[in-house]
């Protein structure tokens, strides 16, 4: 009896299955060419696409993930994250990269490339924009980078209990860090990122003075001293839905939320919730390749597909993001318009843009500092220091 796995044999499935048919009685030539390709033809590749949970979610599988797989005959396998670039850099420092297209925010999509955790994306062929426009010229300022290709502009804000302020409801993003004219506790991402603008924002600071005032140790003090008046009842969230169960359960009063996901749920049925745009945060979504994918120039086809004008405006049209090319805006609905974070009906309410490059290089450090202010009694400066 022939064993293919004995150890003086180097198994190979082609080789393998020629050899037991070759002594099969009975299989025709034919029959014998039929069974070696079928048991030595590698599964055809299902790249695994990682975005972020819920309605956003949601919007991708709706906007080109299906899509996708219909006009190619494929299938794509899909998983999710809460951000951040641990679970790539796992990954790929362990040789067993399992993710093929990740969803990243700039920020992370800069820190993971200068790490050497994506792979190299500078001459990606993409397609122009439905008007014509050269992809170069289609996307909007930085949307493309070395590792990236962009999805959406989207924006963190924040969001009140109705129920909790009735008819004299917050409206500025000084009100957020305001307890004493609006009580309740308050919840946030467990991040440093948008809390320390907000802060320094709130507290008088220009926002184009924001990022240089974090670059100092006097700044985060700032920006801490200030996030000391939302401590007391404290919540933090990872996923986007959390927010909403928090405001509409009463366990907060205000929290910070992603703006389309909140003004989404906000008009579901028991909502009890108001989104409000003013002190939002302006951030973008790229998608990335994890360094060692084994289907490279799948995962690298799929963000072609994924990226150009139409899916991007059937993706916004199921959750109102702004979409990452200048073409696509054409494509959308006049209410969806009215609805993107970065589109002309929040104009007259402040905004800040976040400076992904700025992050890039500074989220370790704060992220250091933010930790120590969440979880010590006496919490410590950023420098390490007691205070």
């Amino acid at each position: 009896m022939l064993n293919c796995r004995k150890r003086a044999y180097r198994w190979r499935p082609a080789a393998c299955a020629a050899l037991f048919l070759a002594f099969q009685p009975g299989i025709t030539s034919a029959q014998e060419a039929q069974g070696a390709e079928t048991l030595g033809t590698p599964p055809a590749p299902e790249i695994t696409f990682t975005s972020w949970t819920g309605p956003y979610m949601r919007s991708q599988m709706l906007g080109f993930v299906r899509p996708y797989e219909q006009e190619n005959n494929t299938s794509v396998h899909v998983a999710h994250y809460n951000g951040g670039i641990n679970e790539i850099r796992d990954q790929v420092e362990s040789a067993n990269v399992i993710w093929d297209v990740v969803d990243l925010t700039q920020a992370d999509s800069l820190r993971a490339c200068r790490e050497g955790l994506l792979e190299n994306l500078s001459d990606i062929d993409l397609p122009t924009g439905a008007d014509g426009t050269a992809a170069s010229e289609d996307f909007v300022p930085g949307a493309l980078n070395e590792c990236g290709v962009g999805v959406i502009v989207w924006a963190t804000a924040f969001a009140h209990s109705n129920s909790t302020y009735g008819d004299n409801p917050p409206s500025t993003i000084q009100d957020f860090f305001d307890v004493d004219t609006y009580p309740g506790a308050r919840a946030i991402r467990n991040d440093p990122s948008v809390i320390m603008e907000w802060a320094l924002m709130a507290d008088g600071v220009a926002r184009e003075d924001v990022y240089p005032m974090l670059e100092t140790e006097e700044g985060v003090e700032r920006a801490f001293d200030m996030m000391d008046n939302i401590r007391s009842g404290l919540q933090l969230w990872s996923a986007g839905r959390e927010p909403v169960r928090m405001l509409n359960s009463g366990d907060v009063a205000m929290s910070m939320i992603w703006a389309t996901t909140g003004a989404t749920a906000s008009q579901e049925d028991g909502a009890d919730f108001s989104v409000n745009m003013d002190g939002r945060v302006i951030e973008l979504d790229l998608f990335g390749i994890p360094k060692g994918s084994r289907y490279k120039e799948e995962a690298i086809d799929f963000i072609r597909y994924a990226s150009s004008t139409q899916a991007l405006a059937d993706m916004v049209g199921y959750l109102p993001n702004g979409p990452a090319r200048n073409s696509s805006l054409d494509l959308l609905s006049a209410e969806t318009l009215s609805q993107i974070p970065n589109g002309p009906a929040y104009e007259d309410q402040a905004f800040i843009r976040s400076d992904a490059e700025w992050w890039a290089a500074n989220h370790a450090r704060l992220e250091e500092a933010f930790k120590i202010w969440t979880s010590a009694g006496a919490r410590q400066g950023a420098a390490g220091t007691v205070r």
